[in-house]
């Protein structure tokens, strides 16, 4: 049973920081996987924010977030993880993490992912 687990969302004032955690388990992380964070604010659709391809560590970041945010992972803890810098409010959003077997992150913002966590919020 695959499951994505998120934490470290929280309320947090203009301008700081936080680091989101997304813990995988049933799922044979160490490749081939890209990992995601996606976000979805009240009355908005679901957006990308960051994703990375497990093993190599390839990273790419949705606009919104360049040179504000983070991904990275640990593969010993299967845990991937978005650091998040100088938040605005417009950050305010459930974020996601998601995971898709594939051979690398092309084109990630619109792809379909085979798993989803139950999100976390956090509130700017």
């Amino acid at each position: 049973h695959v499951q994505l687990v998120e934490s470290g969302g929280g309320s947090v004032q203009a301008g700081g920081s936080l680091r989101l955690s997304c813990a995988v388990s049933g799922y044979n992380y160490g490749s081939s996987t890209c990992m995601a964070w996606f976000r979805q604010a009240p009355g908005k659709g679901r957006e990308g924010v960051a994703a990375i391809f497990t093993g190599v560590g390839s990273t790419y970041y949705a606009n919104s977030m360049e040179g504000r945010g983070t991904i990275s992972e640990d593969n010993g803890k299967n845990t991937v993880y978005l650091q998040m810098n100088s938040l605005k409010p417009e950050d305010t959003a459930v974020y996601y993490c998601a995971a898709r077997r594939t051979r690398s992150c092309w084109q990630w913002e619109g792809a379909d992912f085979n798993y989803w966590g139950h999100g976390t919020q956090v509130t700017v």
